[in-house]
């Protein structure tokens, strides 16, 4: 059975992280990637023959643990992407090592419209992550009192849109926002007048999130999260019906076993720094999602690192101001090569290359396409501006030098490396096209 749509995550050919030595011996990951994507209520136990996996419960059962819970989850949501379903999975696992972290990774869940499984998956989560704590309706202050430092609850919102949607909910639940941007990295906590005698009292804020809602949320929001985006099922994709008395057991029994694996590897968690194949805030959001990958070994430090590079590959897109800004870098680079790289060239030549490339937005750009006025106010945050300038003939106009981007080209669009590095060289493609 086949998913229809587009598949929104590219998928490398070869796993290439991590470039150092893991625990187990992960087996290469498109054995299985094909099951998984065609049908999520498939049990992953068939998806590899059974001699493997019993050799994979012996030597990491970890491993083992993770893929019981990933068939779970599997059983009651089609989730849009392997890759989603390996994030979703390990997001879980995360919740059960929370003091260990030093970033709490959000998980937002959001689809274009009502049922696409927003809800149904926050239901399993709900049964799975460690010490939930459900926050529909509930005030901030009652908030800002159920989370402590040593044993931090997972906060779990639904209906999200509902309290940032418009423009007068989002002012409304700002403290909300507030505690859910600063419960990100550890020791931001909110300071509160408190007591008979008004005083001010620090209240924590650390703790993993979970959001659904319809639309995306709130960027400061979607910047520190793990993105799920959710669609409807196809006609012919089936999952099993969740009832909360006959499903939650099996799911409280798979929550157990998380806990007893991970409660004990609390301070290896602590002193691990894993590679990761993404930077800065990135990087922060999705490391307890790699380290619990590499404390459970076999396969899923190698599928943890490659949802990681596709997922937040795909969400930088999403994007639309700031990856315009990327976007005139890169293609401004682009004409400069084309034109020989010159030292100089005049802003109208310029125009010309990016209003000349048929896949580039630039010619639609507005109202009439991109113009000298709109190309200035795009590289304003970079501080590169246009001038007269003396060109080779002789003449003066109005123009740029090719030195005024070359420290903004390094910091925001790099090159990809020539050789050697096939993560780093990888482009990604755009949605329903293969890697």
């Amino acid at each position: 059975m086949e998913h229809a749509g587009p598949k929104p995550y590219s998928e490398p050919d070869k796993p290439s992280w991590p470039p150092v030595a893991i625990p187990g011996q992960p087996r290469d990951h498109t054995e299985n990637a094909g099951a998984l994507s065609a049908g999520h209520e498939q049990d992953t136990d068939t998806a590899v023959p059974a001699q493997d996996k019993e050799i994979d419960r012996e030597q990491a059962p970890g491993a083992a643990l993770l893929d019981d819970l990933r068939a779970q989850i599997a059983k009651f949501v089609i989730l849009p992407s392997v890759e989603a379903l390996d994030a979703v999975t390990l997001w879980v696992a995360a919740t059960h090592l929370q003091p260990a972290w030093q970033h709490a990774p959000r998980l937002a869940v959001v689809g274009p419209a009502k049922r696409c499984g927003k809800s149904r998956l926050l239901d399993v989560v709900t049964e799975t992550v460690h010490n939930h704590l459900i926050t529909v309706n509930a005030s901030p202050a009652a908030i800002f009192r159920s989370i402590t430092d040593q044993d931090p609850p997972t906060l779990l919102v639904d209906e999200a849109d509902t309290l940032f949607g418009t423009a007068k909910a989002a002012e409304k639940n700002e403290d909300l926002r507030g505690l859910l941007n600063a419960g990100h990295q550890r020791n931001r906590p909110t300071l509160r007048v408190s007591g008979p005698e008004h005083k001010p009292q620090a209240f924590p804020t650390f703790a993993m999130a979970a959001l659904a809602g319809i639309g995306d949320l709130p960027d400061t929001i979607m910047d520190r999260s793990v993105v799920i985006r959710m669609r409807r099922r196809a006609p012919g994709e089936r999952v099993a019906a969740f009832r909360t008395s006959r499903d939650t057991p099996a799911l409280h029994a798979v929550r157990a076993r998380l806990t007893a694996w991970l409660a004990p590897l609390h301070a290896q968690a602590m002193e691990m720094e894993p590679v990761m194949p993404v930077e800065d805030r990135a990087a922060d959001t999705w490391e307890p999602l790699v380290i619990v990958a590499d404390l459970a070994g076999g396969e899923w430090p190698v599928q943890a690192r490659m949802a990681c590079r596709a997922m937040t590959a795909y969400e930088a897109g999403q994007d639309e101001e700031g990856g315009l800004r990327t976007r005139i870098l890169a293609d401004i680079r682009r004409a400069f090569a084309a034109e020989g790289g010159p030292s100089v060239m005049r802003t109208s030549r310029l125009l010309d290359h990016l209003h000349g490339d048929k896949e580039a937005p630039w010619a639609e750009h507005g109202s009439g396409g991109l113009t000298p006025r709109g190309l200035q106010l795009l590289l304003k945050d970079y501080g590169i501006s246009s001038a007269n300038r003396r060109f080779p003939d002789g003449t003066q106009a109005k123009g740029f030098a090719r030195n005024q981007f070359l420290d903004a080209w390094a910091r925001y669009c790099p090159e990809p490396a020539a050789t050697g590095a096939p993560a780093e060289a990888e482009t990604k493609s755009p949605p329903g096209t293969a890697a």
